[in-house]
Order: structure tokens, then sequence, then C-alpha cells
């Protein structure tokens, strides 16, 4: 069974991602990061490789969310410019912030959204 995980690990991590992403509307990166990290990625490649990674499962969520008729499009564009912004911002200061601090503020949004999700 360990063979088997080791020699299929990105296709396991990209089913997990994608199922996470369609669950939930997101979620993957949780996953997609720490497997990048593992796969030797530097924390900066990771998060930006699974924003990239993220990016097309999300399309592929909107699509399918859009044609079981689940989606409202007017509340979800409502949020496309700020985020875009916001989305900007990120990724030029994930240039200046080191790995290390990275790192450490990954594991605690992580944390606080584990809290929120299991007690709010």
């Amino acid at each position: 069974m360990k063979e088997f995980i080791k020699k299929h690990m990105k296709t396991l991590t990209g089913a997990l991602c994608g199922l996470l992403n369609g669950l939930f509307g997101s979620g993957g990166g949780v996953i997609a990061v720490p497997m990048l990290r593992l796969f030797g990625l530097e924390a900066r490649k990771s998060h930006a490789t699974s924003v990239a990674v993220i990016f097309f499962l999300s399309v592929m969520s909107v699509i399918a969310y859009g044609l079981r008729g689940s989606l409202e499009w007017q509340t979800a564009l409502s949020y496309v410019p700020w985020g875009v912004a916001g989305a900007v911002l990120g990724a030029l200061l994930l240039k200046k912030v080191p790995n290390s601090l990275l790192r450490r503020i990954f594991g605690i949004v992580v944390l606080i959204s584990a809290v929120k999700i299991l007690f709010f």
C-alpha cells in the first residue's frame, strides 16, 4: 500500500484537492501546499503553484455548479473586484515574506479556520 501511495502521490493529491474544492468551494490549497512542499518546492513556490492548481479546479467547480443552477451569480460577481485586488496584493507580498514566516502564517490561518469550522 505504501508503494502505491508513494508512486501515485501526485494523482492522489490532485484528486483530493479537486474533491475538497468541489465540496467546499475551497480547501484544496490546504492539501496542495503541504504536498508541494513534500515534493521539494520551497514555501513561496508551493503557495504560488497551489494557486495555479486551485484556479483550474475552481473553474471546473464553477462550471459544474453553474450547470446545476447552484450559483448565485450576482452575489459571486460582487466579490470579484476586491478579490482580484486582494489576489494581486497577496502575490506582491508573497515575494517579500520570508519562507519561515509564510509557513507560520499559513499554519495559523489553517488552525483558525479549523477552530471556526469545528466550533462556530
